[in-house]
């Protein structure tokens, strides 16, 4: 039985053949990152939709909103790393609204 990369990633091929192991683990690393960081949005857009008014303040929701910003913003950073330029089918696939895309990036005085 012969091992056959797959071809995304053919351009890790050496010379001799082989795939450049570094390279590979590279990849991986990019890609758990993204991961990790797809969950965050989600625990930010699941606690920014989970406010509720009567309880709390619109202070609360300036943070939430903030902090799914910020959540966004980090994860659309770590997508093009992995050289996906295109965010609107993360957008699209997260349901972000666009209340907080409008705050992405955006540096805020701590």
């Amino acid at each position: 039985m012969t091992f056959r990369p797959p071809q995304s990633l053919s351009r890790l091929d050496t010379a001799r053949g082989g795939v450049n192991v570094l390279e590979y683990e590279l990849m991986a690393e990019r890609a758990d990152a993204l991961g990790r960081h797809g969950l965050k949005v989600e625990k930010a857009l699941a606690a920014l939709n989970g406010y509720d008014a009567s309880k709390h303040g619109p202070s609360v929701r300036q943070r939430l909103l903030d902090e799914a910003a910020d959540a966004v913003w980090a994860f659309l950073i770590q997508r093009e790393i992995c050289g996906l330029r295109d965010s609107r089918d993360a957008v699209r696939r997260y349901g972000i609204p666009k209340e907080v895309m409008a705050r992405v990036g955006i540096v805020r005085k701590g």
